[in-house]
């Protein structure tokens, strides 16, 4: 039995407040999460949202099929540039914190990753869209405290 999750990002400008939203499915039970921050990317929440469905496992050597909307994310993975990134220290990329501790997380599981057309007919991703929008417009937003780092370094 594979353990399926669905994940979104979002943001609010890119820069600008933004959000995750995952969906773990496992044996006809499902967990949903969700959080918003006030300044990041786009980006780092599609990848972040698919980091804290994998933190919240609490097994290892799972088969586990994603399902997001994030050609940056699904690309990355799919096509092996992550991995190439790392053994050149990750030299010029960007959210190199998020990708490292990404590949921890994958290193523990096996994992296939899927895109899905975002905004399309895929209820889990709508979902998820929903999860991660409501969580950048809502209070309480989290800081992305790397990205602030480096956005006010700038």
């Amino acid at each position: 039995m594979s353990l399926i999750i669905y994940t979104d990002g979002a943001s609010r400008g890119n820069p600008g407040r933004g959000g995750y939203g995952a969906i773990l499915q496992w044996g006809g039970k499902e967990k949903e999460l969700s959080a918003g921050y006030k300044l990041t990317t786009n980006n780092r929440m599609e990848l972040l949202g698919v980091i804290k469905a994998l933190e919240a496992l609490t097994r290892e050597s799972l088969d586990i099929q994603i399902f997001t909307d994030s050609e940056y994310v699904v690309n990355s993975i799919e096509k092996g540039w992550v991995f190439g990134w790392e053994k050149k220290g990750f030299a010029g990329k960007k959210n190199v914190d998020l990708w490292q501790r990404f590949l921890k997380l994958y290193r523990k599981h096996r994992i296939k990753m899927n895109w899905v057309k975002g905004h399309a007919s895929n209820v889990m991703n709508n979902r998820c869209d929903v999860l991660a929008t409501r969580a950048a417009d809502g209070g309480n937003l989290l800081t992305d405290e790397v990205y602030e780092m480096e956005y006010y370094a700038q």
